[in-house]
């Protein structure tokens, strides 16, 4: 089946929105899955987390920033070019009740993943709350989407560029010396997940997180998205991506991230080196 691109935009330097025509996967897709690509015949297989849906049709939106080799790869292709496979939805869903007072906590690019979830729980009858936060202003996108996904939106930037000076943590810490928070839900790098987990530990607020470790078969098969919660080994990919984030042992999670760098760092300078061969 063909996966062809219908709209590609850059939403901030090395950052990209595409939509795909994927009915199939569109169909069954719920806030918090996840699919896995590839953007050529022999490419690896890379998870992404679904950032929006069309179910009437059938396209499917995925943010992605360009590091790595198989993401520049497809940055490299342009609307109307298609992409091998996609296989998902893929993972549980996160669980959308009515908690009472929700907050949402976007750290960079889990701005995308956040989306759906936010207007999921908005939907069911929370009050959501939505902390965004980014390096600079140049790095904030989907700020209207943000604000008809929630009830409040709150963005932060390290450099005070666009919103409030500062961590999302700050806000997150305001918020709940003000108010009652029942649930909180982070998703963005490890170590900003790591410190929502913290601050939301001593106020004994159930919070999850939404795990994107290494991830080769999306299935379970593998063991490479392996995570320990609660003592016990889970897989990213079929008992989550959401955990309770006061279980994860991130340290884990942070240092096995790392294995793989140097490996990377080849592959994609080598695409660089393709890119620019290309060019010549």
């Amino acid at each position: 089946m063909a996966y062809k691109i219908l709209s590609k935009k850059e939403l901030c330097p090395n950052q990209y929105e595409i939509t795909i025509d994927a009915p199939y996967v569109v169909r069954n897709a719920k806030a918090g899955q996840f699919i896995i690509f590839r953007a050529e015949e022999n490419g690896e297989r890379v998870p992404l987390t679904i950032a929006d849906v069309d179910k009437e049709t059938g396209a499917l939106t995925i943010v992605y920033m360009a590091v790595g080799y198989s993401t520049k790869k497809l940055a490299a292709l342009e609307v109307g070019d298609e992409l091998v496979d996609i296989v998902g939805p893929l993972g549980r869903p996160t669980e959308i009740k009515n908690y009472g007072t929700v907050v949402c906590v976007a750290g960079g690019y889990g701005a995308a993943p956040c989306y759906l979830i936010a207007k999921a729980f908005k939907e069911a009858g929370n009050k959501v709350y939505m902390i965004m936060g980014a390096r600079n202003k140049d790095l904030v996108f989907w700020q209207d989407k943000m604000k008809n996904a929630c009830t409040e939106l709150f963005i932060t930037t390290d450099d005070g560029s666009l919103g409030e000076k500062g961590f999302v943590t700050g806000v997150l810490e305001r918020i709940m010396n003000n108010e009652t928070v029942n649930y909180a839900i982070a998703v963005g790098p490890m170590p900003m997940m790591r410190a929502v987990a913290n601050m939301t530990r001593d106020k004994g607020i159930y919070t999850e997180a939404s795990m994107n470790p290494i991830m080769v078969d999306g299935t379970g098969m593998c063991g490479a998205c392996r995570v320990t919660v609660g003592g016990e080994t889970k897989f990213a990919c079929v008992d989550g991506p959401d955990f309770d984030a006061h279980k994860i042992d991130f340290d884990e999670v942070i240092n096995r991230t790392k294995l793989y760098k140097d490996i990377e760092k080849k592959r994609s300078d080598s695409c660089n080196l393709l890119q620019m061969a290309d060019k010549v």
